[in-house]
């Protein structure tokens, strides 16, 4: 919720419609940095290696 910069209380307040979109959001920004950070690491092991 800190990086929402919202108030639990002011989640709590929320209608479930939207309680459910905060946390649909939520989910598909985690997948996405999960996604990103995968390639990363992934474009990272081959550096700094000679082919021959």
């Amino acid at each position: 919720m800190h990086k929402l910069h919202k108030w639990p209380s002011e989640y709590d307040a929320l209608p479930r419609y939207e309680k459910a979109f905060v946390i649909a959001a939520v989910q598909i920004k985690r997948d996405a940095d999960e996604e990103s950070e995968k390639e990363a690491k992934k474009g990272s092991k081959g550096k700094g290696r000679r082919k021959r």
